[in-house]
């Protein structure tokens, strides 16, 4: 989770019309990964680093045939299991810095905001329509924080399910009376949170910031 509450509105819209520009790219080859990247990930990390990339290799391509809600089983406990959570500032010495999933796996942790990154990459890449995918900034009301999950609506108007690494069961939104929904984003778009739904559409990134150094890094393949 994060460790602050919501900022500035110009500041967040900035934050996120970056994100959704940087989201609706093509999928970089995050899940192609090379013996040669697995023997540098080894070697900078350790077998343990090396043994999460490949678990993440084999639960992708063992899940492609499977139903939208049973990969979100699988991938929700996945990284639930695998990233244990630490601050930024503790595990990056920064206020905010957003991993990708081979960074995430690599070192084995990370905060909220690259659990949902990653979740969302993966799910994309197992084939589920990102329209059915948000990225979700909520206020985690016992916590007294904010927070990041990921949503699956599996209809538009649905009630979104909830992917977290807080509570690990996959819950409706509605039942997640402990969160506050403020706004979600995807790479087509942001949306200001309604009640816990679909809410209202304000608009499309338009350029790149905060988001220009994780796209290198994803390009970079590490």
């Amino acid at each position: 989770m994060m460790n602050r509450l919501p900022l500035p509105k110009r500041i967040l819209f900035g934050i996120i019309a970056s994100l959704c520009l940087m989201l609706s790219c093509s999928l970089i080859a995050e899940g192609d990964i090379s013996e040669e990247l697995l023997i540098k990930i080894e070697a900078k990390y350790n077998k343990f680093a090396r043994q999460r990339i490949e678990a993440w290799q084999a639960l992708i391509e063992a899940s492609y045939d499977k139903s939208d809600e049973e990969k979100l089983v699988l991938v929700n406990d996945f990284f639930n299991a695998n990233v244990m959570f630490i601050s930024d500032q503790a595990l990056w010495d920064q206020e905010d810095y957003w991993a990708t999933p081979i960074e995430a796996l690599s070192i084995g942790a990370g905060d909220c905001e690259d659990y949902s990154i990653a979740k969302y990459f993966t799910l994309k890449k197992l084939g589920i329509d990102e329209d059915k995918l948000r990225i979700t900034y909520v206020k985690a009301i016992k916590l007294n924080q904010a927070h990041m999950v990921l949503t699956y609506f599996k209809e538009k108007r649905a009630i979104p399910l909830v992917l977290d690494n807080i509570d690990s069961e996959i819950k409706p939104a509605s039942l997640r009376t402990d969160l506050i929904p403020v706004y979600s984003f995807n790479g087509d778009g942001l949306w200001l949170a309604k009640s816990r739904g679909d809410g209202q559409r304000v608009g499309n990134a338009s350029r790149l910031s905060l988001w220009e150094d994780l796209e290198r890094r994803m390009q970079e393949n590490e």
